[in-house]
């Protein structure tokens, strides 16, 4: 399809989305929450939810990830209204960017001014663990693509978005806070994204090393490009679900990598429920 074309669907996309979304429930959220690979189950703990699978939203291509149900929930969460991913879509589903980053569009369409964006992730630094929790500061974007290529949604946002401010200072704050108040050893450090869905090479977690990455995985750097420019507020959480070190004796599996996440899970959501109140 003509790039002009695509960039005309994707705007009627987005209202066509949204009108069936409302078409469900008049909820206005203020808060979208997307909950990556074994951190699913904070969506349950939404009250009063509307579920509605991904098949059925214009535009939304469910993903083919394990532990992606692929449900977008609307509710409340500690006395704020929600919008919430449970499960996204990858580089390796197949879409281009923009298409992985749609229903950040959606969401703010809806309403919410905020995004709390998490995933599972490798860690790259020696002294981390399996299971730690790591606020993302800012990212590398390494995937080879980017969701604002092409003719830009003028009425969405500017052509040239600025993204040294990719993740909200005052947010990353609020994360530390409340890591605190809750007793978590909250990690810190860059995220980078590579499209997958192979693991990387030892001699590529070296390079990422020497770019000064903490921490990497396939996912979130397109929905956080397209929430700023939204014009949305952005905090980034990953679960350290395995260590990718490149002199490492070897690399988890798929399965593993879920399986921590899910163990990490509790800090996880007793995180995001502390902070949520705060996020305006």
């Amino acid at each position: 399809m003509h790039v002009g074309l695509e960039a005309q669907k994707l705007s009627s996309d987005i209202r066509d989305a949204t009108d069936f979304v409302r078409s469900r429930t008049d909820l206005v959220p203020e808060v979208a929450l997307i909950l990556g690979s074994g951190l699913g189950p904070l969506a349950n703990e939404i009250e009063d939810p509307v579920v509605i699978p991904y098949a059925e939203i214009p535009g939304i291509t469910p993903s083919t990830a394990p532990g992606h149900a692929g449900e977008l929930y609307l509710g409340t969460l500690q006395g704020r209204t929600v919008v919430a991913m449970k499960g996204r879509i990858h580089p390796y589903d197949g879409q281009p960017a923009a298409r992985l980053a749609f229903p950040v569009r959606v969401m703010h369409e809806l309403g919410a001014s905020s995004l709390v964006v998490s995933n599972a992730c490798g860690g790259l630094v020696p002294e981390w663990n399996a299971g730690d929790l790591m606020l993302q500061t800012d990212f590398i974007n390494y995937t080879w693509d980017n969701p604002l290529t092409g003719p830009n949604l003028d009425e969405r946002g500017p052509r040239f978005p600025v993204m040294y401010d990719c993740y909200d200072a005052a947010y990353q704050e609020l994360a530390r806070a409340a890591a605190r108040e809750q007793g978590i050893d909250l990690r810190e450090g860059v995220y980078l994204a590579i499209s997958g869905p192979s693991y990387s090479t030892r001699a590529e977690g070296r390079m990422y090393q020497a770019w000064g990455a903490h921490a990497i995985g396939m996912s979130t750097v397109h929905e956080v490009i397209v929430a700023r420019h939204e014009g949305m507020r952005v905090l980034g959480l990953s679960c350290v679900t395995d260590m990718a070190l490149p002199d490492g004796d070897g690399h988890a599996t798929g399965d593993e990598v879920i399986e921590v996440a899910e163990r990490s899970g509790e800090r996880f959501r007793r995180l995001v429920r502390a902070l949520l109140p705060d996020l305006r």
